[in-house]
């Protein structure tokens, strides 16, 4: 096999890898659009929320220890112990599922009714208020992230040396691909069967289905809409969970970590805002198509770094021809 081919099959299979990453930060809009009609701006600020959780949790940071020692002038910062990264797992959950009871309780339940735009900015508020209160939570500085399981063993980073022999003895030249990617890839994978299977098999699953189709008929067949929205913000939460962790543990925890919902953008607008087919087939197209162009067309004649405007470029052409995305519903309205 020509080494350009094989160079050719490696930038596609790293595409694939990124594309998940996409989809999973992009699954998080759509669950809480489908369900309530809000478009999420918080949602990568989640993401964050929930990987500086983890992190100060594993660390046994104090919370609000910065505003703590500018008030009372202490000296005070962790606990003295470190928490297993599954307990730290599942205490995060529960904050997640605590933060979203609490944003139905004390917004969106008071602006049931009002313009689509108005809970939009609503969500905009509360991703600077989310960033603001992570900021003085666990403070601003860059954290290591690493889950462990019991035996030691950590989320696998670095290349794949099997992948790499096999192809250098069969091409000639290895195939480089992250072991964190390759995780990454079958946890997405096994999330979004979880949730499908959750969505069609349960009765909270389809009492969500319910709502998303028609809220006033689910409120005649008697399913509380507080109940559906608290858990789709839940769901939300543990989607943003886990791409924190994802991408913290890739890149470390970071305030710029909260800017991968900029990436789900051209997710959302090519896989439609109401589909979680949608959001994975979405995401690997842009994963893939944002490499494939900058490795044979970007680099060699237009300099590079394409990769920031082209999965734009994608969904904003999608848009033009088909707006409500692959796999979106196509609303017609009488008048």
């Amino acid at each position: 096999m020509p080494e350009q081919l094989v160079f050719t099959v490696e930038v596609f299979l790293n595409g694939l890898m990124a594309g998940v990453l996409y989809a999973l930060v992009a699954l998080g809009f759509v669950l809480i659009y489908k369900a309530s009609g809000i478009f999420n701006y918080a949602q990568g600020v989640m993401a964050l929320f929930a990987a500086m959780t983890l992190v100060g949790i594993q660390n046994g940071q104090v919370p609000f220890a910065h505003l703590i020692n500018a008030i009372f002038g202490t000296d005070v910062h962790k606990f003295g112990w470190s928490v297993h990264s599954f307990i730290a797992i599942a205490l995060t959950v529960v904050v997640m599922v605590a933060l979203a009871w609490a944003v139905q309780r004390f917004v969106f339940r008071h602006l049931v009714g009002q313009e689509p735009i108005i809970l939009f900015m609503a969500t905009i508020g509360l991703a600077y208020f989310l960033e603001g209160v992570a900021d003085l939570m666990w403070g601003s500085e860059l954290k290591a992230l690493n889950v462990c399981a019991a035996d030691g063993a950590c989320l696998p980073q670095g290349m794949n040396l099997w992948l790499d022999e096999t192809t250098f003895t069969a091409f000639g030249t290895g195939i480089f691909i992250d072991n964190l990617d390759i995780v990454a890839s079958v946890i997405a994978a096994l999330l979004v069967i979880g949730l499908v299977m959750f969505a069609q098999y349960t009765k909270q699953g389809r009492a969500m289905r319910a709502v998303a189709d028609d809220h006033q008929a689910a409120l005649s067949v008697g399913v509380s809409l507080n109940f559906i929205w608290i858990l789709v913000w839940s769901l939300a939460g543990f989607v943003a969970l886990v791409a924190g962790i994802m991408w913290g543990a890739k890149s470390g925890v970071q305030f710029s970590l909260s800017l991968i919902a900029l990436k789900a953008l051209p997710v959302l607008m090519l896989g439609g805002f109401t589909s979680i087919p949608g959001a994975i087939v979405g995401g690997l197209i842009i994963g893939v198509g944002e490499k494939l162009f900058e490795f044979l067309i970007g680099a060699p004649f237009l300099g590079g770094a394409t990769e920031n405007w082209f999965a734009y470029m994608l969904a904003l052409l999608f848009l033009v021809f088909r707006p409500q995305g692959l796999f979106g519903e196509k609303i017609i309205e009488r008048v």
